[in-house]
């Protein structure tokens, strides 16, 4: 990455970061763009230009995951991919990665709050998934059955996601919640391997 690179990403993250902060504090819709222009030290038409929509502020935090089950295929061209996207999840709940949802870090919950308690933030939210979904398909061969796939597992991991969340969020620990993340993850690929033979064999 060159310097100029490095540079237009450290202005992304201490925008967005900056914008979280104030919508932590105060809520989502009661924190203007103007008002985060300002506490970023940039102009509105400046911020605009890294973020379109005032959502993207906070979503900014995930858009790296887009292409993630993508790029997960893609490693393993050996592997069958369902194979591969189960462990991947896996291993991303034994890490406690929160976008699985199984983190209790008290800025990870507060983060997660925001995101669900949002309308707007939601719907933007499927957007990204919407992105992923697309890219795993492509990944996966790109025709209708690709997409297919695509969209039951980007679904799947969604709603295990959302599951560990509102565990956690409700006071669960995660030692106490976790046998039951990947119990659920297991069952959950186990499913979608049944359905969907072709990306469950080499």
């Amino acid at each position: 990455m060159g310097l100029r690179e490095r540079k237009k990403q450290r202005m992304y993250e201490s925008v967005s970061e900056t914008a979280i902060r104030l919508f932590l504090e105060r809520g989502f819709d009661a924190v203007s763009v103007a008002e985060v222009a300002a506490a970023a030290e940039i102009s509105k038409p400046t911020l605009f230009r890294y973020f379109p929509a005032k959502e993207d502020l906070v979503l900014h935090r995930i858009a790296d995951h887009e292409r993630e089950a993508a790029r997960v295929v893609e490693a393993a061209p050996d592997v069958p991919p369902l194979h591969a996207l189960r462990r991947h999840f896996l291993e991303r709940l034994a890490a406690g990665d929160p976008i699985t949802g199984l983190n209790d870090h008290p800025q990870v919950v507060a983060f997660h709050s925001l995101v669900y308690g949002t309308p707007s933030l939601v719907a933007r939210m499927y957007r990204h998934l919407e992105r992923s979904e697309a890219a795993l398909a492509e990944a996966l061969g790109g025709d209708l059955e690709s997409r297919l796939a695509a969209g039951q597992v980007v679904a799947a991991q969604r709603i295990l996601a959302e599951e560990n969340f509102r565990r956690v969020a409700a006071g669960e620990p995660v030692d106490a919640v976790r046998p039951d993340a990947v119990a659920a993850a297991e069952r959950a690929f186990g499913l979608l391997e049944e359905g969907l033979r072709r990306f469950a064999t080499a």
